[in-house]
């Protein structure tokens, strides 16, 4: 038993971009350190209904969710709207300077005496600077391997593509160079003298990748040698997941059981742009294809549309419980989502929306359980031509599969808890 540690964890973002380090604070709780997080004001209440100690840090992310699901969907669909494109690219800037400086602040509040820093994927810098400001040690969660690696882009050469991730993370960095060196003159430091990612690393922190080694092919022998050459490692631990039971989940199995296997539709937290067309062409999908449909809410509105027999629409469902009833499952692409349907064995079809999830949907695409396209450019012949490919027999039995190799949600937040035990340990003896 490790000796309790008071640790500091903190997360921005939806609901899937927290929940990860809920997981891990809950686990953490439960093995008996003192844990406070540090997530989103509209997400305090889902991290205390998780029974951890939380305080709201930044802006409400529901804004912001819905401001960048615009940009991406005029970037790609209309690049011509050149004047819209910047004004949104000027709101976000405003938003996330605004959110930035409020992170912080909440941030070297409640972490001085603190034993460990955790954070999340989304906004590191601010973690990373207030680690730095209280020298104490920073771990971080990565539900996505965002670092530069060579297995990103499997079309181009590896060191291309680390190049390209590191020349990324060096542009994002001089973008908001201004804006974080005021930050870090407000908690007593001097200006920074290169990116985000390549101070952590310095630092020696540790970066546990939060998702199952299978996504990436190639990923784990590249970063093992990572792993020997640098202080900093990089372990892998699986997807963090509640599985929590919902209120919703034994209706919901009720209705699937009185039927064949339905295909379940969701798009996480951020609100759909036209809800009524989407209802209407899942509708007409599954009804041609002779299927039935669950629709997970998430964050759309779907109270006032038209009602389909063949189409059940719910709240949140424990994903754990119904994903395994379902005949395949259509998602936005996050990688709790993807996770999830890996684990049940079901084939699934990605209708991304944001930069990170084209990647997770041609992942899918080379194991040959699923496949992926933009939202924005859906329509009832691509989703029909789609949904046929990943019904296929030959999909569903290698998914079924590649379920027997992942890791469960206990097995992953135990890892990563360890890890964090560990590390804390490790740095309280230097």
């Amino acid at each position: 038993m490790n000796s309790p540690k008071n640790l500091v964890l903190s997360s921005y973002g939806g609901r899937g971009d927290i929940e990860p380090a809920v997981v891990v604070g809950r686990e953490l709780l439960r093995r008996g350190h003192d844990v406070l997080i540090a997530v989103p004001p509209n997400l305090v209440g889902f991290a205390e209904a998780a029974g951890l100690p939380a305080v709201g840090y930044g802006l409400d992310s529901g804004p912001i969710l819905e401001l960048q699901r615009e940009y991406f969907t005029c970037y790609s669909r209309t690049p011509w709207k050149l004047r819209e494109i910047s004004r949104m690219a000027r709101e976000t800037e405003q938003f996330a300077a605004e959110c930035w400086a409020e992170m912080t602040s909440t941030l070297h509040q409640i972490s001085a005496g603190a034993d460990l820093l955790l954070t999340g994927l989304i906004f590191e810098q601010p973690a990373a600077n207030v680690a730095e400001a209280h020298d104490i040690p920073l771990a971080l969660l990565q539900y996505f391997p965002c670092r530069p690696h060579g297995q990103l882009l499997p079309f181009l050469p590896a060191p291309l593509s680390r190049l390209l991730m590191a020349g990324n993370d060096w542009a994002a960095w001089r973008g908001t160079r201004g804006a974080e060196d005021a930050q870090r003159r407000e908690i007593g430091l001097g200006p920074a003298r290169a990116s985000a990612p390549r101070r952590i690393a310095d630092r020696g922190s540790l970066q546990i990748q939060a998702y199952d080694v299978l996504c990436f092919p190639g990923l784990e022998a590249e970063w093992d040698k990572w792993n020997r050459q640098h202080p900093a490692k990089r372990p892998f631990v699986g997807a963090l997941a509640m599985a929590s039971p919902t209120d919703a989940d034994d209706d919901v199995a009720s209705w699937i059981a009185d039927g064949t296997p339905p295909i379940f539709f969701g798009f996480g937290s951020v609100p759909l742009g036209s809800p009524a067309d989407t209802i209407t062409m899942i509708a007409d999908a599954c009804r041609q294809l002779g299927h039935r449909a669950v629709v997970g809410a998430g964050g759309t509105d779907f109270g006032a549309l038209p009602q389909f027999d063949h189409v059940k629409v719910v709240g949140q469902v424990n994903y754990a419980t119904i994903f395994p009833l379902c005949r395949a499952v259509v998602h936005h692409g996050g990688s709790g989502t993807l996770a999830a349907c890996l684990r049940a064995g079901v084939p699934q079809l990605v209708l991304w929306t944001l930069p990170d999830q084209p990647f997770f949907a041609a992942q899918l695409k080379r194991l040959k359980v699923g496949a992926g396209r933009r939202f924005s450019t859906t329509t009832p012949r691509t989703l029909m031509a789609d949904l046929r490919r990943i019904l296929a027999p030959e999909y569903l039995e290698r998914a079924r599969g590649i379920a027997a190799r992942m890791t469960t949600p206990a097995q992953s937040a135990a890892a990563a808890a360890d890890h964090v035990e560990d590390f804390a340990k490790l740095a309280s003896t230097l």
